[in-house]
């Protein structure tokens, strides 16, 4: 089941990168790069952005339950959260001793 819900989290990721990108901005972006130009006049100007809006809000609600579902059941395999140097050992600090304080001839 869980290697499901990884394989749908990777293709919305890759889904949702895709929707961001080509969507229209401020300035000239992506989607005038592979002509967006020309498909926004057989889409209209408002309906490409509504369908892409959509898109991108459908693959972000399923971005985010796909997420926490992976970490649900991350938590409930590893016994809740830990460190990741957990299980590490520590090396042993090597110190040197402080080296004496030089003698001052003009102190009497």
């Amino acid at each position: 089941m869980i290697i499901l819900v990884t394989i749908i989290h990777v293709i919305v990721c890759l889904f949702l990168i895709i929707v961001v990108l080509l969507q229209s901005g401020k300035a000239g972006d992506i989607s005038a790069a592979f002509g967006g130009q020309g498909s926004q006049a057989a889409f209209g100007p408002r309906g490409a952005a509504t369908a892409l809006s959509k898109a991108t809000t459908i693959s972000a609600v399923l971005f985010m339950l796909t997420s926490v579902t992976l970490s649900i059941n991350a938590i409930k395999q590893g016994g809740g959260p830990r460190s990741v140097l957990q299980g590490e050992k520590s090396a042993p600090a090597k110190t040197q001793p402080a080296a004496p304080a030089p003698a001052n001839p003009t102190q009497k």
